[in-house]
């Protein structure tokens, strides 16, 4: 199954606002660190060294992550055309049979937050309310079995970091 590189523009800008802070600031900051710990001698029991070390190495390992993917993802801008209908950036308002109410936004795997009920476009969510409009139900089939929601409200309001 292909993963795909969808990102909403304020994702996008999310990242790349990471990138700048971890190549401009933490970056230099730990390395001075390292510098400091490394004059003291004796690294073999340098604490500040080993731990800003290890720091250091977690850094640039996101550093070529976040250049690696900032590469490959493609943008989805909200399209008035989309109105009334479940696609890409879209807030859904569902309802199962209980009565249970849970709003979810489609969002691109970068930008996941189960936090604020963002679901990836990947998921089986996502697959089973893409393309679907009020008042359609969507059956959404998991590991667990499948349930069965019903498309309350559809918005797509501006996304915030």
């Amino acid at each position: 199954m292909a993963i795909s590189n969808l990102i909403t523009r304020v994702g996008r800008e999310t990242l790349d606002k990471r990138l700048k802070f971890l190549w401009k600031q933490e970056r230099p900051r730990v390395t001075k660190i390292v510098s400091w710990a490394a004059s003291l001698g004796d690294r073999s029991d340098n604490a500040d060294y080993k731990e800003n070390k290890h720091l250091l190495r977690t850094i640039d390992r996101e550093i070529r992550f976040l250049v690696k993917r900032l590469e490959v993802l493609e943008i989805v801008d909200y399209n008035p055309q989309q109105d009334g209908t479940v696609y890409f950036g879209a807030y859904a308002e569902l309802e199962d049979d209980d009565g249970t109410v849970i709003q979810c936004r489609i969002v691109g795997r970068d930008e996941l937050d189960s936090k604020r009920n963002f679901v990836t476009v990947d998921s089986p969510m996502a697959k089973a309310l893409i393309g679907k409009q009020v008042d359609d139900e969507a059956i959404v089939h998991t590991p667990a079995g499948s349930k069965t929601w019903y498309i309350n409200k559809i918005q797509y309001l501006p996304f915030t970091a």
